[in-house]
């Protein structure tokens, strides 16, 4: 369904992705240890210009540069990292990284392959007031139940002028290549429209510094964002 006013969509289904993210979808995507490794060698392993990451890493970068004037050694907790390429770009970087995910396979992979300091867990029920100059959400709001909530939480790790960034999939764009297209797969409940990332952003408590949208090497439609508390 889509929202006729601000074009966000919302999908209703009852499947369980609480069960998917704390395993299941480890188990159904790489199939094991050696899967993770061996798709995280892959994607670290890509040219620059076919590597979503790199281009997100290189963003992040220039926006850091010119708002603190350089990152180096400043502090990152990236929710929900998944294989842990991001964290990995981001530590060769400068960036002091710590990565969460609430699956305990990819916790240990990038706790022993990229080595940086890595929680297990839920971010709702993860109780760490832990102050950090940024913190991401890459592809992560579109799979939660309630977005606000967890993007306000994040206020509470957040340092002193600092900022949240984030990635979602852009409907907007989409939408006009069809709802075949991979931003509208069965575990994305919500699919943003740049005004509803927006207000998504106001009602959790931060106002947009930046908001943008590219398609990546990928071919994905992306819209991101570099928000402030209020």
């Amino acid at each position: 369904m889509q929202c006729k006013k601000c074009l966000h969509f919302i999908a209703f289904q009852e499947m369980d992705l609480s069960a998917i993210y704390s395993g299941d979808y480890v188990s159904a995507t790489y199939k094991d240890k050696a899967g993770v490794q061996g798709t995280f060698n892959k994607i670290i392993n890509l040219p620059p210009e076919r590597s979503d990451n790199t281009g997100r890493v290189a963003r992040i970068n220039d926006f850091a540069m010119r708002y603190w004037g350089g990152y180096t050694n400043k502090t990152i907790l990236d929710i929900g990292s998944g294989l842990g390429v991001f964290p990995y770009l981001m530590k060769k970087n400068g960036w002091k990284v710590t990565a969460l995910d609430p699956d305990q396979r990819a916790a240990e992979h990038i706790k022993d392959t990229v080595q940086v300091e890595t929680i297990c867990g839920d971010f709702f029920e993860v109780e760490s007031t832990r102050k950090y100059d940024l913190v991401t959400f890459n592809k992560v709001l579109e799979h939660v139940k309630d977005p606000i909530a967890m993007l306000s939480k994040s206020k509470d790790n957040l340092a002193d002028n600092g900022l949240v960034y984030v990635e979602v999939p852009d409907g907007d764009i989409a939408v006009l290549d069809g709802k075949e297209r991979e931003e509208f797969t069965i575990d994305h409940l919500y699919i943003f429209s740049f005004i509803s990332l927006a207000i998504t952003a106001e009602k959790a408590g931060f106002y947009p510094v930046l908001i943008e949208r590219l398609k990546e090497p990928s071919t994905k439609y992306t819209l991101r964002a570099f928000l402030k508390k209020k």
